[in-house]
């Protein structure tokens, strides 16, 4: 029973470290008022531009800097519509997510011929997993040592990254005059121009860091967890990580916590594939792949309360004339 358990957290936490950055991302862009559906679309563009630039060039870093590089693009992109123009936040991102859904299929076809996916990723093409210090030492210690030798130790860099990326976020966003301003032109961005401040620059700098962090979460789908690109293999997970984002009220420890949440009911999905339930039989495929998402939904409902966002998010900024 305590080495299943030890098996679902280590899945938990597999799964739940691209649900961390994008949520992270998510939360840049919205502290600075400027709604992210797009997560999605950036999620699967990045995934898709680091499997071709790894299985090109051979290497999983390069990969990385790819993905980063097309999520950057799609945040601009995302940021120009809102920021400059004063778009619609939701077309905007929704535009997103349809184009990146299809143009990496298009992309997939035309430069590998393979049906849309990217060719298999294998060796210094992908982040491996690293076994920590003193890791095959300490496996048999009772207790201690399964923690340490099976959940601590065990996963690629990305995971590690994402994890660290909690408290940066969090010292970011409260503890510097960047974090300061960013919370404030959520909240009342003509009170941040009234102090001779860039709305606009403020609110592209987050957007792009918003791009750098679903850059990454993209990479690690496609180079990390899988070894390769297919065909929407998001799978929602951007939309999955915008609620936990509204499950964390917008705080980054809470936002962390959520997305290990859905991350432990992807791992519960999982085990109870070929279960046979007694009067019942075996549980349909389609239920166990509908379980984390409709277990969102029920938590986000009952359980959440009173979520309140910035105060300016998804509200177009026009600078007041004198």
């Amino acid at each position: 029973m305590y080495d299943t358990l030890i098996q679902m957290l280590d899945a938990t936490v597999r799964v739940s470290a691209p649900l961390i950055l994008a949520a992270l991302a998510g939360l840049f862009s919205e502290r600075a008022g400027i709604v992210d559906i797009s997560l999605e679309g950036k999620i699967l563009g990045s995934a898709f531009a680091a499997a071709a630039a790894s299985a090109v060039f051979g290497s999983a870093w390069i990969g990385l800097i790819f993905g980063i590089i097309a999520s950057v693009a799609l945040a601009l992109i995302h940021g120009f519509a809102c920021i400059t123009h004063r778009g619609d936040h939701i077309v905007s991102g929704v535009a997103i997510n349809t184009i990146v859904a299809g143009l990496t299929v298009t992309l997939g076809l035309h430069w590998f011929n393979m049906g849309g996916q990217t060719p298999a990723l294998s060796g210094d093409q992908r982040f491996l997993d690293i076994t920590l210090p003193f890791a095959h030492a300490m496996q048999n210690v009772p207790v201690i040592g399964q923690i340490y030798s099976n959940l601590i130790s065990g996963h690629n860099i990305l995971v590690y990254l994402a994890f660290v990326m909690v408290p940066v976020t969090y010292w970011i966003v409260y503890k510097t005059r960047f974090g300061l301003r960013l919370r404030a032109v959520g909240e009342n961005p003509h009170a941040v121009d009234t102090a001779g401040i860039s709305v606009t620059w403020l609110r592209y700098r987050a957007v792009m860091m918003c791009g750098i962090l679903c850059g990454v979460a993209g990479a690690y789908l496609s180079t990390a967890h899988n070894a390769g690109f297919l065909k929407n293999m998001s799978a929602g997970q951007g939309y999955m990580a915008l609620a936990a984002l509204i499950f964390g009220k917008w705080r980054p420890v809470p936002v962390m916590f959520a997305c290990l949440l859905f991350g432990f009911l992807n791992a519960v999905a999982v085990r109870l594939q070929g279960v046979i339930i007694p009067g019942v039989g075996e549980v349909p495929v389609q239920a166990i792949e509908s379980l984390p998402y409709v277990l969102t939904i029920l938590l986000l409902a009952g359980f959440i309360g009173k979520a309140v966002g910035p105060k300016a998010v998804g509200r177009p900024y026009v600078k007041e004339r004198a």
